[in-house]
């Protein structure tokens, strides 16, 4: 497991690419507020949208999870873990006025990166509305 990219992802980095060839400016890797050791792989901090690009092995992906026959007992309760760590990271995150997207490692960088795009475009012009008044 020591291995095993925790950040820096293909995936992530594809869609890193795209959202920064758009001009959208990020942070990586950055701390959930409030809750120690974990972290929102692009955050955009002014707009409160939090992405989580998820592995589909080590998040149960409906679609691509595999389940280990070896130490099947082992391997099933860390992967609920995981599935309930994801759950709690989200709960806190939406409770603390972030917007939080969720998407799979197979997912097309394409398709992530422009439902991305227009969530931030979305929070930026509701919080224009609000100065505005």
């Amino acid at each position: 497991m020591s291995r095993q990219a925790s950040k820096d992802t293909n995936a992530e980095l594809a869609v890193r690419r795209l959202l920064h060839a758009a001009g959208l400016r990020y942070r990586v890797e950055y701390p959930v507020p409030g809750m120690a050791r974990r972290r929102i792989d692009v955050a955009f901090t002014r707009v409160k949208v939090a992405v989580l690009i998820d592995g589909c092995f080590w998040h149960g992906c409906p679609e691509h999870a595999t389940h280990p026959k070896a130490n099947a007992e082992w391997w099933r309760a860390k992967l609920d873990r995981n599935m309930a760590r994801d759950a709690e990271t989200t709960e806190h995150l939406t409770a603390a006025g972030w917007e939080v997207l969720r998407f799979w490692e197979h997912e097309t960088a394409e398709d992530v990166a422009l439902r991305i795009a227009a969530a931030v475009e979305r929070r930026r012009a509701q919080g224009d509305r609000g100065r505005n008044r």
